[in-house]
């Protein structure tokens, strides 16, 4: 029998009891200085089910990360703390929770950075995209600083404590952004990466800094509780590479040799569309693609319905298929694809910022039965 979305599956450390994960959403409802509070913890506890993992949004590694107003950090005491509650709140409904571990490099804006100064990025090249202020004006991309050798050092470092910050906040793992024109994304791409050390110029040297994020990251808490996200096909902040299966053939295929928990690809029918509901239907499958170079766990994300899931588990193209959007509104996702009932349709002007409103109150299917 194929497995289906509601098998059990195992990755690394995780053992879930179903295979319907909740993707890494931006909601931008932290408190005060990047700490997560009450709040926050409802709204995953909701989602939380036996055996099922959330994985939690977008959170910087560092002070230098940030790049978006209201979002959570795990870089300092009080974060971690804030953070504890959410974990508590899925724990207690036998659920999983991993985090995902951000830099936002280039797409940030310097009135998030501690000194005021420029953004990070591989190489002194601003996106042709729009960021967003600390006081949540949008602006459009600011030239980076070009990181030095001991910026991404200390970059690579700070990815490993934010890992063993994670454990301390009670989560079972951690998932690397290496997706969606993020800071480790714009050191892959050649577009944004012009760089002439170790770091820049070939394949291998433009993987070389998220391989040792990555790595640094499993140093810290284990190659069991990290997983990565990546979407080879993707065209969000003005990311996107010409020819990208020799880059993300290379990527997977040296990634693979760490043992991770899993690979979590975003499909290229929707990469870069997050702030839209436009869907690219005429892109190839990127865990089709790439599932011959990996071993291990895979997760597909990307405009998946109940169908669309089931048939890729099936398949075996995944094994376990995230879901976002859907997620935000229906906070009993898995039952709901489990029974065949229909689903509450998402209020899109509430995804980032606001409070209660788009966020904890969307009803459980008892409520709407």
């Amino acid at each position: 029998m194929p497995p289906t979305l509601f098998s059990p599956l195992r990755l690394g450390a995780a053992a879930l009891s179903h295979r319907v994960v909740m993707a890494p959403l931006t909601r931008m409802r932290a408190g005060p200085c990047g700490v997560p509070g009450p709040l926050n913890a409802l709204y995953y506890g909701q989602r939380a089910t036996e055996g099922g993992l959330l994985i939690a949004e977008a959170t910087p590694i560092n002070p230098q990360g940030h790049g978006h107003p209201a979002v959570p950090g795990i870089h300092t005491r009080e974060q971690v703390a804030g953070w504890r509650l959410v974990t508590e709140a899925v724990h207690a409904k036998g659920g999983l929770i991993f985090l995902q571990l951000w830099h936002t490099g280039r797409t940030s804006h310097s009135s998030h950075q501690p000194d005021g100064g420029a953004p990070f990025g591989p190489s002194a090249i601003a996106g042709n995209a729009t960021g967003m202020t600390l006081d949540w004006k949008a602006v459009p991309y600011e030239v980076p600083r070009a990181m030095t050798a001991l910026d991404i050092a200390g970059t690579i470092a700070a990815y490993a404590q934010a890992a063993r910050n994670a454990v301390a906040a009670g989560f079972d793992g951690v998932e690397i952004h290496g997706a969606n024109g993020y800071l480790l994304e714009q050191f892959l791409q050649s577009r944004s990466n012009h760089r002439s050390d170790a770091y820049g110029g070939s394949i291998a040297n433009r993987a070389r800094m998220l391989l040792e994020a990555t790595g640094a990251a499993v140093d810290a808490i284990g190659a069991g509780r990290v997983g990565i996200r990546l979407s080879p096909f993707g065209i969000a902040n003005d990311s996107g590479e010409d020819e990208p299966m020799p880059l993300y053939t290379h990527v997977v295929t040296e990634l693979a040799k760490l043992g991770l928990a899993y690979l979590h690809l975003i499909e290229p029918r929707a990469s870069g569309t997050g702030r839209t509901d436009a869907v690219r239907e005429d892109q190839p499958s990127a865990a089709a693609l790439f599932r011959p170079l990996w071993p291990g766990a895979l997760i597909a994300a990307g405009g998946f319905d109940r169908a669309g899931a089931t048939a890729a588990v099936a398949s075996g193209a995944a094994d376990a298929v995230a879901f976002g959007r859907h997620f935000i509104s229906n906070p009993d996702l898995p039952a709901r694809l489990r029974t065949g009932a229909g689903l509450t349709p998402y209020n899109r002007p509430t995804f980032y910022g606001g409070g209660a409103t788009g966020y904890t109150d969307y009803p459980e299917l008892e409520l709407t039965s």
